[in-house]
């Protein structure tokens, strides 16, 4: 593909290997660039700060944070920057997430090669690229709302109890706080853990760090 006017490509990853991958892949497709690397997210700000980027890719996790944090950010700085999240996170529970912080596209570093030059190259032309797995999870998504996010399977009350139980509360203190009978609190727990499809609060606090 040849083009008059450079494109400008942010890759961010903290491997470099990975970086070296991705800009082979773009060499491939004959994509008139600049590219500019990145290590870590403060690296990926000051980039954004001082570039006009037309285009980045970014893993999910740096050693200085997670991406994910500063996608709403970085979509109010740079509104025309197409943002492809390349990672290696479970792709069936991470995806919505990123594409609902402000992202256009999600690929799993497990993605063969062919497929990787195709989200470049679409998101490239469109600024959107949804994989297979990621468009069946957004039609699941809109068929059923809790099997995206469990969490809104919870009544108002259960959703007040399940954050104090990953607070750290057992049953009594739970009560205790809620003025309620302790037997009231532990009906609501089976209640949760049935929703949710889970057996301790060790899978509930799970729950929570991938969905709030």
């Amino acid at each position: 593909m040849k083009e008059n006017k450079k494109f400008k490509f942010l890759l961010a990853d903290d491997h470099s290997l990975i970086r070296q991958g991705i800009l082979f892949l773009i060499e491939d497709l004959e994509i008139n660039c600049d590219i500019i690397q990145a290590s870590n997210l403060q690296q990926v700000l000051e980039i954004l700060d001082s570039n006009t980027i037309d285009m980045a890719i970014i893993d999910a996790h740096f050693p200085d944070g997670n991406s994910l944090n500063i996608l709403p950010d970085i979509r109010k700085k740079c509104p025309y920057t197409k943002i492809m999240i390349f990672t290696g996170v479970d792709e069936y529970t991470q995806a919505l997430k990123f594409l609902n912080a402000g992202a256009g596209g999600f690929l799993s570093k497990m993605s063969e090669e062919e497929e990787i030059k195709k989200a470049i190259l679409k998101m490239h032309e469109t600024g959107e690229y949804l994989s297979p797995t990621t468009q069946a999870l957004l039609l699941n998504s809109l068929r059923n709302k809790g099997s995206i996010d469990p969490i809104s399977l919870l009544s108002e009350r259960e959703l007040q109890i399940a954050k104090l139980y990953v607070e750290g509360l057992g049953n009594l203190e739970i009560a205790n706080h809620l003025d309620v009978k302790q037997n009231t609190i532990s009906t609501v727990k089976k209640r949760i853990f049935d929703k949710l499809n889970i057996d301790n609060i060790v899978e509930l606090i799970e729950i929570f760090k991938d969905h709030r």
